[in-house]
C-alpha cells in the first residue's frame, strides 16, 4: 500500500491519520461526557488532563492532516456520485476539519480563562491564550460544548454517508479509506 493517496484510494498516511483521529474523538467524547458528571476530585482532575491531552493531539493531527491533503490530495469521488452529493461531502469534510481545530481551541481558551493551565502529556505547559476571566470561561466552555455536539452530528452524517455508499450504493467510497486487506469484498 502506498504512503500517498492514489487516483482511487487513500494511502497509508491518510488512512492512519483518519482512523487515529476517529479513535481519539471516540475517546474524547466518552471521557468528556463521563467527567462532567463527576464531582470535583483528584480523579476528575486527572480525567480533565487526559481530555486536554486528547484535544491537543486531535488539534495537531488535524494540522498534519490538512498539510498532508495539500501534499497528497485525496482521490476524487467516483463519477457515479451525483454532483450534489459531492458538494455535500465537501461541505461536511470542511465542517469536520474546521471543528477539529475549533473544538480544542475553545477548550484551551476556556481553560486559560478559568486560570487552569493546559499541560500537554503532563510535560509541556502550553501558554495561556487569554487572561483569567471566569465569566468568559463559562461562555467558552458552553461554546466548546456546542461545537462538540456539532462535531458529533457532522461525524455521524459522515459515517452514515459512508455506510450508505457501502451498503446501499455498493460503490467503493468507503473501501477507499479502509486498509486494502479490509476493503476486499
Amino acid at each position: 500500500m502506498p504512503l500517498g493517496n492514489t487516483a482511487d484510494r487513500y494511502g497509508t498516511v491518510a488512512q492512519t491519520l483518519h482512523w487515529a483521529t476517529f479513535l481519539l474523538l471516540l475517546g474524547s467524547f466518552g471521557l468528556g461526557l463521563w467527567m462532567v458528571e463527576l464531582s470535583l476530585s483528584p480523579q476528575k482532575l486527572k480525567l480533565i488532563s487526559y481530555h486536554k491531552w486528547i484535544g491537543v493531539t486531535v488539534f495537531l493531527l488535524a494540522l498534519v492532516r490538512l498539510a498532508w491533503r495539500l501534499y497528497s490530495p485525496p482521490p476524487p469521488l467516483p463519477a457515479s456520485v451525483p454532483a450534489w452529493q459531492q458538494r455535500a461531502a465537501s461541505a461536511v469534510h470542511g465542517l469536520i476539519y474546521g471543528l477539529l481545530l475549533a473544538v480544542p481551541v475553545t477548550g484551551w481558551l476556556g481553560s486559560s480563562a478559568k486560570g487552569i493551565p493546559t499541560v500537554y502529556l503532563g510535560l509541556i505547559r502550553l501558554p495561556d491564550l487569554i487572561g483569567k476571566d471566569p465569566e468568559l470561561a463559562e461562555q467558552l466552555f458552553r461554546l466548546h460544548w456546542v461545537l462538540n455536539k456539532t462535531l458529533l452530528v457532522a461525524v455521524s452524517v459522515h459515517v452514515a454517508a459512508a455506510l450508505k455508499h457501502h451498503l446501499v450504493d455498493r460503490d467503493e467510497v468507503l473501501a477507499r479509506m479502509l486498509p486494502a486487506r479490509l476493503s476486499r469484498r
